[in-house]
């Protein structure tokens, strides 16, 4: 089972202001323990939105509108997340419960949320195939 911790966005993220030494010392000690447990499949920290691009799609099979940020609602904001894979929910929990205040200010807040598996979305064994033929070309594309 995959889970995707998502850290939320404050104020201070979106100002830009740089988490201090002491947190990216926890988050890495965090981020080595994901690694000893063989959990940890990505993580990462997000620029602000004044950086980022939002593409919508207002109307079926229209044309994309694009938005460049920044964004309002610092708490509708990922501000970086960390994607796991773990054999329960409540392991998933675990792990979420022990990282370290993300932003250090007593701000912080992490949106926990299992990822669909293509088996979650389909029992076609021809796109089960697909997509198992495609995850396998990315890891070897990364090998490369």
């Amino acid at each position: 089972m995959r889970f995707m911790m998502i850290v939320k966005a404050t104020t201070d993220s979106e100002e830009g202001k740089m988490p201090s030494q002491e947190l990216v010392e926890a988050m890495q000690k965090y981020n080595e323990e994901l690694v000893k447990a063989g959990v940890l499949l990505a993580a990462d920290g997000l620029q602000p939105s004044k950086n980022g691009i939002r593409i919508s799609y207002p109307e079926p099979g229209g044309k994309p509108k694009i938005l460049d940020g920044p964004f309002t609602e610092a708490k509708e904001i990922i501000a970086g997340y960390t994607l796991i894979e773990v054999k329960s929910r409540e392991e998933a929990i675990e792990w979420a419960l022990r990282m370290p205040d993300p932003h250090g200010f007593g701000q912080g807040e992490i949106e926990l949320r299992q990822v669909f598996e293509p088996e979650d979305l389909t029992d076609n064994p021809e796109f089960l195939e697909k997509e198992s033929a495609l995850r396998k070309q990315v890891e070897e594309l990364k090998k490369a």
